[in-house]
């Protein structure tokens, strides 16, 4: 086997770079939310206008394309040798499809940069597969009470068992010979 040096350009664009804080693969249902910060910085000498337009494809159809704005625009600046931080969220109608936010640099209209993600469906609940109120099972609850009612019976076993080899307290008698002593009468009486 033979190793190579592997070329790494941190930051690929030329006119502009965008990163995000998405993981390259993540669980989505349709019509939620993915809240993420989309950073956005200009490694030129010059001031530049971006705009960001997000693309959902799947196989090599493309399911939607826009724009996304920033502030109630579609383009942005960003200064000389900086970066903005882009807080927000965005939404789709589909899932099991590549997100794809491509940075577009205004003066050439050409993207400079991107970054990907792919949006899979959900395969399984938060519950196990069989568990009451999962969609698309039913409940047989007799086979639960045939399940629980052995464990139950034991249960009940090992506390009968753990009182009859508890070691017994002795009883102290009070003592006989003690004097009571009364209380004094009250003022009103």
């Amino acid at each position: 086997m033979k190793f190579g040096v592997m070329q790494i350009s941190v930051m690929a664009g030329q006119l502009g770079d965008i990163f995000w804080d998405l993981a390259p693969y993540i669980a989505y249902s349709p019509g939620f939310d993915i809240g993420c910060n989309i950073y956005v910085a200009n490694p030129t000498d010059t001031v530049k206008e971006y705009a960001l337009m997000a693309t959902l494809s799947r196989d090599t159809t493309k399911l939607s394309e826009e724009a996304l704005p920033v502030f109630g625009y579609t383009w942005f600046t960003v200064d000389p040798g900086d970066f903005i931080t882009l807080r927000g969220a965005i939404r789709f109608a589909d899932t099991n499809a590549v997100l794809i936010v491509s940075l577009m640099e205004k003066e050439t209209g050409l993207e400079t940069d991107s970054v990907a993600t792919t949006l899979v469906a959900p395969s399984t609940s938060a519950l196990p597969p069989a568990w009451p109120g999962v969609p698309g099972t039913t409940t047989d609850w007799s086979s639960m009470l045939g399940m629980m009612l052995p464990m139950l019976m034991f249960v009940m076993l090992g506390m009968v068992m753990a009182s009859a080899f508890k070691p017994e307290k002795k009883k102290v008698a009070p003592p006989a010979a003690e004097e009571r002593r009364l209380l004094p009468p009250g003022r009103y009486e």
